[in-house]
């Protein structure tokens, strides 16, 4: 790869610091304005921090854990604990006070970093013995070792910079570097920990993957407490000097992104169907004539994307319709600059990545977890395929073993679970691969499909194994469904628990004259439920016969990560699932 594979996190950020000096690393907004932070700026603050760190009590391997929405100071706190030679670890801001809790405990930290005083409850009320401090970086609160950003770094005033540089001198590129706890689809999270190589490796993937450079920008706003962000906001921008920019919220993300232009843009699959629904809302209020337009140019931007991924050229009038429709969408949407666009940590229906096609935004599937530092294939603007999750990275491994479990192996593959050997020996083997859990198959072209969760098969009466992520995925290709579940174990059959997506509704019922106007009316509207079976009647045309969906209940609201029934990555916690909406699953199978 380059010298970042035998170097450390913080001694990346140094060399980047000494060479690009004042060039802009961060930008956020203060008052209304954007400021930036320079890269020598970055380095100074992270030294402060890490000082400050010190000063609470940080310790070599021990935890430093920091919860809050994505800002410089979350990037300081992660890197100055590195520095201090602490174990950074990031919490869910939807994190219970239970789950931060056992974070807390489990990790030893003395010190938590958190966004503002809306926070502590969540850290107070079931605070660990180990907690001494609570730092916030904006704000003031009240509580026994709750002190200010400000105070902390007052504090490490008295440490000494040789006693800093003591630290980092001992750190090697295989130590521990980070923490990042699973979201625990059961159980509770385990503790993955990644090295220094890890980070810088995957890190170098991705930027030689995409030719990343100083000259690049990416908007930060999905939890940093997941790897997949840390890659692509601190990681990788820390390694080539690209810029970071912070939105100040999920809700601006929309403004934030015009306003920062990125040239990288990564989403959840959520996220993406959120901004296909704004879309297509504000076409819908299109005059007769624009809308036909529109219609002509997706036509051709689908016909396009497709063609470019079979290395054929574009059909005639792409062009003209890149022109007319497909710049201005991107122009609107923030991404007129965006040369590439991502998504991993959920599946996604091929209905949202032709939607983007149609209208010349390929995005770009990636396939991955925490466990080999984010991503474990990559999908390329000259090399991808929608509906598939990428191929092989350069430099590592990707193989399906005998029972279709994907496989993975290299310079990114985890160093273990924290505290639980037992796990860690169940996902290495003596070989060094790394076992995901989940099902999939690799094509003649070296593109992987992911096709189920290998312990989420379902296993009805007749025998048949039958793959629910698979069904969810299809059922999601209707456009007003936002979440699918598919139930079935040990039944004669499989039906579906349909979560509506309430900015659709009305226009749907409308579509199919049906007076229901949210999701409570559509639910029980005779109109709208028989226009929603001959959807789901159209993709059972597609199933073999035991696949078919035979009945569906659809759920008064959708699923959240608040609710509990969803992991921050937006996965299907099926077991809470399956508890909360027992009644409505068994009017499925009676």
């Amino acid at each position: 790869m380059s010298e970042s594979n035998g170097t450390t996190v913080y001694r990346v950020l140094e060399a980047t610091a000494r060479r690009l000096t004042e060039r802009p690393a961060l930008v956020a907004k203060h008052d209304g304005e954007w400021r930036p932070v320079s890269w020598s700026g970055y380095l100074e603050n992270v030294r402060a921090t890490a000082r400050g760190l010190m000063a609470l009590g940080a310790q070599q391997g021990k935890g430093v854990t920091i919860l809050g929405f994505n800002r410089p100071e979350w990037f300081y706190a992660d890197i100055g604990a590195i520095a201090a030679g602490a174990v950074p670890t990031g919490i869910y801001t939807t994190s219970t006070p239970d789950q931060c809790a056992y974070i807390l405990e489990h990790c030893e930290a003395p010190v938590a970093v958190i966004e503002g005083p809306q926070y502590l409850d969540q850290i107070l009320s079931a605070r660990p013995e180990c907690l001494r401090w609570i730092v916030l970086m904006t704000g003031t609160g009240r509580g026994e070792g709750v002190i200010t950003w400000q105070q902390m770094i007052e504090r490490g005033q008295a440490v000494k910079e040789e006693e800093l540089d003591a630290r980092i001198e001992v750190q090697r590129p295989d130590d521990l570097c980070t923490l990042i706890y699973t979201s625990g689809t059961t159980g509770p999270p385990k503790g993955v920990m990644l090295s220094n190589r890890n980070l810088t490796w995957i890190s170098q993937a991705l930027i030689n993957a995409y030719t990343i450079g100083p000259e690049d920008n990416v908007v930060s706003y999905l939890p940093l407490s997941h790897i997949a962000e840390q890659v692509v906001s601190l990681h990788a921008p820390l390694l080539v000097g690209a810029t970071t920019w912070f939105a100040e919220s999920i809700e601006k993300l929309g403004n934030n992104l015009r306003e920062a232009r990125p040239t990288f843009f990564f989403a959840v699959p959520r996220v993406w169907e959120k901004i296909q629904a704004g879309i297509q809302a504000a076409g819908a209020q299109n005059p007769p004539l624009k809308k036909k337009i529109a219609a002509w140019a997706r036509a051709k931007g689908l016909a396009g994307g497709y063609a470019e991924q079979r290395g054929e050229s574009k059909p005639f009038g792409y062009g003209l319709a890149n022109k007319l429709v497909f710049s201005k969408v991107r122009e609107k949407l923030g991404l007129d600059r965006a040369r590439i666009c991502a998504t991993s940590a959920a599946p996604i229906s091929l209905d949202t990545l032709e939607f983007f096609l149609s209208l010349g935004i390929p995005v770009l599937e990636v396939y991955g977890m925490s466990e080999v530092t984010g991503p474990g294939t990559f999908s390329l603007p000259d090399r991808y395929h929608s509906g598939k999750a990428g191929f092989e990275i350069p430099g590592a491994g990707l193989s399906i073993a005998s029972d279709g479990e994907i496989l993975m192996r290299g310079p990114h593959v985890f160093l273990g679970y924290f505290k639980n050997e037992e796990a860690t020996r169940e996902t290495l083997d003596d070989d060094g691969w790394l076992h995901s859990g989940d099902i999939g198959t690799i094509d003649e072209q070296g593109f992987l499909q992911v096709t189920d969760r290998k312990k989420e098969l379902i296993i009805t009466s007749g025998g048949k194994n039958i793959s629910p992520a698979n069904l969810e995925a299809r059922l999601k290709e209707i456009p007003v469904v936002a979440q699918a579940v598919v139930v079935g174990e040990r039944q004669k059959y499989v039906a579906a628990l349909l979560a509506l997506d309430p900015d659709r509704v009305e226009a749907e019922a409308k579509a199919a004259g049906s007076p229901a106007t949210d999701t409570a009316s559509a639910a029980t509207c005779p109109i709208f439920r028989e226009h929603l079976a001959r959807q789901v009647e159209g993709i059972n045309k597609t199933l073999a016969s035991y696949e078919t969906l035979k009945r569906f209940e659809i759920l008064p609201d959708e699923l959240t990560v608040e609710s509990g029934e969803l992991t921050p990555t937006m996965k299907l916690k099926r077991r809470v699932i399956n508890e909360r909406h027992a009644d409505a699953i068994g009017r499925l199978f009676a």
